[in-house]
């Protein structure tokens, strides 16, 4: 063997070694296999709801469907009759599930962990807020209760360069806070159909929640202030009768912002048929059939407001009116509502401004759905829109110390809410806006 192939054999020993000490040590510092990794166990978290523990039931929920009874939905879970009617009676006087059941409405039953699922509680939701459980497991008892309600406080500016819906929903606030302001508050200062461009609100109201996050809704405005052509306009909402509830909007020098009457005793009607002492009728052959009301056309169902605060002197059905209501305002005033489908309100009753006192119908002698609105002013009826109507009632003297005292740091925090910085030209600014309310 000679030198050159010699020399060749000890270069590959030598990249052999290499090779294999390499390999060594690189298995020396792998490191040991990973372990295999432990999922780690979640507990499902503890479920409450009407005051119980949903995780302990099987859970079972439903709306009532037409026709459905209390008594049906038990049966097809397995209660039977002679059971379903002990608990119907046995509960009755505390909440008569049999007779306010309605459609629609949802309800929850709790059933057993077993392999029966036997139900154990029924628990019906009249509303949002409200709810009744009957127990029947070992004793039949039944009980009504409410869900936590929170109130949140926010903050609403815009200015105004289409519509006061449209400026509104662009903050992402309900279109009911359009409705407040136009229907409830600024009604009888402010005519929002002639809006102009640059006209700017700022808005301080709260929102009601059920459970922390069931939004319900804007639940009432807590002061506003609307600048209109450069001409500003404060509201703050102060209750002037805790006895009776009644809840009114001044601005801040403690002058009431409403009339003693609505406009309308419907939102979002339109006027078909005037007061009109020389009427004449194609049916009765063009003969004068004086008309001493005034008709707003409104889809059957329309609730039907009490236009000022009074007491309910008569809720009857009788003749071409139909069902009605009438109600006695004060010495000088009082109105009455016809052809209701449903009547709300019963002889004695306090009502307020706004009030619900019935639904708009067809009864009596009337060719479409609608309310007759009828007006007295000392025992005449007469053209409301004829008169000139009082003011609401002033805050008395006494109140009207506390009012200022109570205004004054939500007209602070008012005041100092910013605009957010709009360019609107001058001639845009004297150019007046169409607005449609949102229904």
């Amino acid at each position: 063997m000679d030198k050159r192939r010699i020399r060749k054999l000890g270069n590959r020993r030598l990249i052999l070694l290499m090779v294999i000490g390499v390999f060594f040590i690189a298995c020396k510092d792998d490191p040991q296999p990973p372990k295999k990794e432990e999922i780690a166990k979640v507990e499902p978290q503890d479920v409450f709801e009407f005051g119980f523990k949903l995780n302990d039931f099987v859970v079972k929920r439903d709306t009532v469907k037409s026709g459905e009874s209390f008594g049906q939905i038990l049966e097809r879970n397995r209660i039977g009759y002679p059971k379903i009617f002990h608990i119907a009676e046995k509960t009755k006087e505390t909440y008569n599930i049999a007779r306010f059941f309605q459609q629609g409405k949802p309800y929850t039953i709790l059933c057993s962990k077993d392999s029966l699922e036997l139900p154990e509680t029924f628990i019906y939701q009249p509303n949002k807020e409200e709810y009744v459980v009957i127990n029947f497991k070992d004793s039949i008892h039944a009980y009504t209760s409410r869900k936590p309600v929170k109130y949140v406080e926010k903050t609403i500016t815009g200015i105004v360069t289409s519509s006061i819906s449209e400026t509104i929903d662009e903050q992402g606030a309900s279109p009911v806070l359009t409705n407040k302001l136009a229907d409830e508050i600024y009604a009888w200062t402010i005519d929002f159909n002639r809006l102009q461009k640059g006209d700017r609100f700022k808005v301080i109201y709260t929102d009601k929640y059920i459970d922390d996050s069931i939004y319900v809704g804007v639940h009432d405005v807590k002061a506003a202030y609307f600048e209109h052509k450069n001409e500003p306009f404060y509201a703050f909402r102060f209750q002037t009768d805790s006895t009776k509830g009644i809840v009114d909007y001044f601005n801040d020098e403690a002058k009431n912002l409403r009339r003693a009457f609505l406009k309308a005793p419907v939102k979002f009607s339109r006027i078909s048929s005037r007061y009109n002492l020389r009427r004449r009728i194609a049916v009765y052959g063009y003969k004068v059939r004086a008309h001493k009301g005034t008709d707003f056309a409104a889809p059957i169902g329309t609730p039907i407001m009490a236009t000022a605060n009074g007491t309910v002197t008569e809720s009857r059905r009788k003749g071409g009116n139909g069902n009605y209501v009438k109600i006695r305002h004060n010495a000088t005033y009082e109105t009455q509502y016809l052809h209701m489908s449903k009547r709300l309100a019963k002889v004695g009753d306090f009502v307020k401004q706004g009030d619900v006192i019935g639904k708009v119908g067809m009864t009596g002698n009337t060719g479409g759905p609608h309310v007759c609105y009828r007006f007295w002013k000392n025992g005449k009826q007469v053209d409301p829109f004829k008169q000139k109507l009082p003011e609401a009632k002033p805050i008395s003297d006494s109140l009207k110390v506390q009012y200022l005292d109570f205004i004054k740091p939500i007209k602070y925090k008012l005041d100092n809410i910013f605009f957010q910085p709009e360019i609107i030209s001058e001639e845009e600014k004297n150019q007046p806006i169409i607005t449609q309310l949102d229904t």
